[in-house]
């Protein structure tokens, strides 16, 4: 007896990474036969096809097949999506609502992707809230009147300033075709109070507060660092005063001196501020 079996295997992975199942097709003869079954797999890079001619003998059975496999890693492939020319065109609906892009995510399943955008005022509505608080600061939060947070702490991005963003973003999203492959979810919202730093103008403007960071090559043996910005001397570089933070309420006993810590920005891997209230 001779028979002839081929199988063809599509297998999709959402862009979290983990398998969506497994569908597969068997031929013997004249009989269809069609199974579902989850396959426990993960994978990276972009397609992966896998092919193989193969022939089994099994007394007088005769068994000759083919086997493919496909995976595809969700959005960032054929559907990939570009963050860069999502920021840059983020930025410019940004700017005509006199806002700032602080950071821009995109993430989920295949079935659930999320686009989300980090707004703040830009310089010229920071200026402003710095008038409306030497004027009193009537409608301003208290922590800002009491001087417990500082105007470049605070957005100052009210709900207004996100709906009538993510209205004009969202369509310039859809004209520009910027995130493919369906349906998605669009949020925009402020940076919050433990936001990220990343450029060099952000550690400038931060001067004074406190930040984590983590490097990707350790300092003194060390990859975590909290402290207060200060001034450095050397340029590429950030200083951190380690004695300017509290000691851990383990009630532990920390040595906290004056000690500082440079870093090169091009070491950093993360870098937060630390809200103080």
């Amino acid at each position: 007896m001779h028979t002839s079996l081929s199988a063809w295997f599509a297998v999709g992975l959402p862009a979290g990474g983990e398998m969506s199942g497994l569908t597969a097709h068997f031929l013997f003869g004249k009989i269809l036969c069609l199974s579902h079954r989850p396959l426990s797999l993960r994978a990276s890079g972009s397609w992966i096809d896998l092919g193989a001619d193969c022939r089994q003998v099994a007394g007088d059975a005769v068994f000759e097949f083919r086997f493919r496999v496909g995976f595809l890693m969700g959005a960032r492939q054929a559907m990939a999506v570009d963050l860069e020319a999502i920021r840059s065109a983020a930025v410019r609906v940004a700017a005509s609502h006199g806002l700032d892009v602080v950071d821009v995510e995109f993430g989920g399943s295949a079935k659930d992707r999320t686009l989300r955008v980090y707004l703040e005022k830009n310089a010229a509505g920071r200026e402003r809230l710095k008038a409306e608080l030497a004027a009193g600061g009537q409608g301003l939060p208290e922590r800002l009147v009491e001087g417990r947070l500082s105007i470049e702490q605070l957005s100052g991005v009210t709900h207004e300033d996100c709906a009538e963003f993510s209205r004009d973003f969202g369509v310039l999203l859809d004209v520009e075709d910027l995130v493919p492959g369906g349906q998605y979810t669009l949020e925009a919202s402020s940076p919050g109070l433990d936001r990220k730093l990343s450029r060099p103008e952000d550690f400038q403007r931060f001067s004074g507060c406190q930040v984590k960071v983590q490097t990707f090559e350790p300092i003194a043996g060390n990859r975590h660092w909290q402290g207060r910005l200060t001034a450095s001397e050397g340029a590429g570089t950030i200083a951190l005063d380690l004695g300017a933070v509290k000691p851990a309420a383990t009630g532990k006993d920390r040595k906290v001196g004056t000690r500082t810590v440079e870093i090169a920005l091009a070491n950093i891997e993360k870098a937060r501020l630390v809200p103080e209230f």
